[in-house]
């Protein structure tokens, strides 16, 4: 019978060193679990009160004019979360959109996240607002590093940032005009990319500095059949700058992580020349991760694949406990494997199905 009721107790405490060991595949007593989001009302059942999400206090980070950074989870809520589901790492939204603002109709400045910009003049009315940006991330790491810190805790800090042509497409842009650009306008998606890129290679500089354990870039750049751009094109527009976002940490030694839906087999060896050490999620609508573990498996961690929509939305515990298991079966050996959802742990997920699943990963995760 499968336990839906409690988290049940597993091996090992929290420790980033074991999140660290398998993204080099590394020997390691459990396959570690970490999510990216877990939402408020599953946050609240496990703390018996409200902490926000696990990127942010308050609001959605993924909904854009509503994502200006502010307040990301307080430090002890998450580390008691993640006691209770055994996660190895706490990490927030230093900035997944590129901090781009305008002047409102009352002249203050506010995300320029309505898809205002069609030519080169609505860009140059916008304003970076990159310091600013960069210097709330570094407080919040140092806030987080405190508590961590004081507690004696194991558990480790990251931050997940970096949307490079996401930004763009989704929200400054819109994606139609944006694809449009790539033909008709090229200097202009150049140019933006340019300014992006520079501000998130100033972000990595500064969080691989204030000893973030691992940093996070991620940027969804492909549907389940393949990238939103030819991939020659996309190649010249997006991996160079990547790379540029990479560097500092790859210099540093700093391991990194990287996340983005779809089907992204096209710019895999990309990632893994640049440095990559942990891939996410596996998109289970465009990627088989058998065939990716067959492929990447010795020279990639792997992270992901397990579809929020069915088992974990729509089955039943044991649907869940079973998808676990067959994933186990296949990414477990190696030691190269991180239990991650496709997504994020969102509120329609039934508890029941969320507590089944941390159960899973802690049973058959065991080496």
């Amino acid at each position: 019978m499968v336990n839906s009721k409690t988290i049940e107790n597993f091996t090992g405490r929290p420790d980033k060193e074991r999140l660290l060991a398998a993204f080099k595949r590394e020997t390691i007593d459990r396959v570690p679990n970490f999510e990216i989001l877990i939402e408020d009302k599953h946050v609240e059942k496990f703390l018996g009160r409200y902490a926000g999400n696990t990127l942010a206090y308050g609001g959605d980070p993924a909904k854009g004019a509503d994502a200006e950074q502010g307040r990301p989870m307080y430090p002890d809520d998450y580390l008691d979360l993640c006691e209770i589901i055994g996660q190895d790492v706490i990490m927030f939204d230093g900035g997944l959109w590129t901090p781009f603002k305008r002047y409102d109709e009352k002249g203050d400045l506010v995300p320029a996240f309505n898809k205002s910009v069609k030519n080169r003049k609505d860009f140059d009315s916008l304003f970076l607002d990159s310091e600013n940006n960069i210097k709330n991330t570094v407080n919040y790491i140092k806030e987080y590093k405190r508590a961590i810190e004081k507690r004696k805790s194991k558990i480790g800090t990251s931050v997940i940032y970096g949307c490079l042509i996401q930004t763009l497409y989704e929200f400054v842009v819109g994606m139609n005009d944006f694809m449009m650009m790539v033909y008709e306008n090229r200097d202009l998606i150049e140019d933006m990319l340019e300014i992006s890129c520079k501000h998130y290679v100033d972000m990595t500089k500064a969080i691989v500095a204030e000893g973030v354990d691992f940093i996070f870039p991620a940027d969804d750049v492909a549907f389940k059949t393949g990238l939103f751009i030819p991939p020659e094109i996309f190649k010249e527009l997006w991996t160079s700058r990547m790379k540029k976002i990479f560097e500092p940490a790859v210099n540093a030694g700093v391991p990194i992580m990287f996340h983005s839906d779809g089907k992204i087999d096209d710019i895999i060896e990309d990632l893994i020349d640049m440095g990559l050490d942990c891939l996410n999620p596996m998109d289970p609508y465009g990627v088989d991760y058998r065939e990716y573990k067959k492929r990447y498996g010795d020279r990639l961690c792997l992270s992901g694949n397990m579809d929020i929509e069915f088992p974990l939305s729509k089955g039943t515990p044991e649907d869940v406990d079973a998808d676990v298991k067959a994933h186990m079966e296949v990414l477990k050996p190696g030691h190269g494997y991180v239990a991650t959802v496709s997504h994020s742990i969102v509120n329609y997920i039934p508890h029941k199905n969320v507590i089944a699943y941390f159960n899973a990963i802690h049973k058959y995760g065991r080496y």
